[in-house]
């Protein structure tokens, strides 16, 4: 994104955007992916002006997409120089060098996708829609249907066909599985912030990119007694900021009452 925006031949100027990991479908199937929140636009290169793009596309995805496939194949390429890939199971051939290079060089033979659209909502809602993402494990509890000695019943969408929803039993061994592989490593971060966004130049850009385009910035008013009420409620025990978690519905929450158990102590 960012060599492609600063090439003269389409945008010719610096943009800055926010990227989210997203590894995992509605079956818990591996599905690393990346969502990127762009604006429609960056700096002049010598951050005198704002540039817009255009009105019918940010930048051209065809080229895009061959951009990204000669990084991507060329970090693969540079990870097997350095011994930082691993090879197993049907994977172990390509371990010979000769055969790691053949199979990169059936990469070139496929089109890759990179898929760019303007937000139907607006951004908030793209915004809302990735918030769902950023700090959640794989699977939420009210997904879960029933467990018992030997599998894991869940909900999940067939995207595939109009969003039905459908069941699927999977074996404890086969569930584990599938949901560790989106357990990230530690110190991964899961957001990164690129270009005039990033965190070491966002300080000094950013208010640069609202003066150009006339933006206000935001402000962050001290809270009315009005809306003390409604404001984030403070734990009992250390006094700090409680944060909502996830949302029960009225059945969630009748149904955990009764899978308590009270103890009373006659002593």
């Amino acid at each position: 994104l960012l060599e492609v925006a600063a090439d003269p031949k389409h945008l010719g100027a610096e943009i800055g955007f926010l990227g989210i990991l997203h590894t995992w479908g509605q079956t818990l199937q591996r599905h690393p992916h990346i969502h990127c929140v762009v604006p429609g636009g960056g700096l002049s290169p010598d951050q005198a002006r704002w540039v817009s793009s255009s009105a019918h596309f940010f930048l051209p995805v065809r080229v895009l997409s061959r951009v990204f496939r000669g990084k991507f194949v060329a970090g693969l390429r540079r990870a097997f120089s350095q011994h930082q890939l691993g090879f197993y199971g049907e994977c172990q051939p390509l371990a010979e060098e000769k055969a790691f290079a053949a199979f990169l060089r059936t990469l070139f033979r496929q089109d890759w996708v990179v898929y760019a659209k303007k937000p139907f909502g607006g951004p908030d809602h793209v915004l809302q829609y990735l918030a769902r993402y950023t700090h959640r494990v794989a699977i939420s509890n009210h997904r879960l249907l029933s467990v018992d000695e030997s599998s894991v019943t869940f909900r999940w969408k067939d995207y595939a066909h109009h969003s039905k929803c459908r069941q699927m039993t999977l074996a404890h061994e086969e569930f584990l599985r599938r949901f560790v592989q989106h357990v990230l490593p530690k110190g991964l971060p899961r957001i990164r912030y690129f270009g005039w966004l990033a965190n070491r130049r966002r300080r000094e850009l950013l208010p640069l990119c609202r003066a150009l385009l006339g933006a206000v910035p935001p402000t962050s008013a001290s809270p009315t007694p009005a809306t003390c009420e409604t404001a984030v409620p403070q734990c009992p025990c250390c006094g700090g900021a409680m944060r909502v978690i996830e949302r029960l519905t009225a059945k969630q929450i009748v149904h955990e009452e009764r899978r308590q158990v009270c103890f009373i102590d006659s002593s």
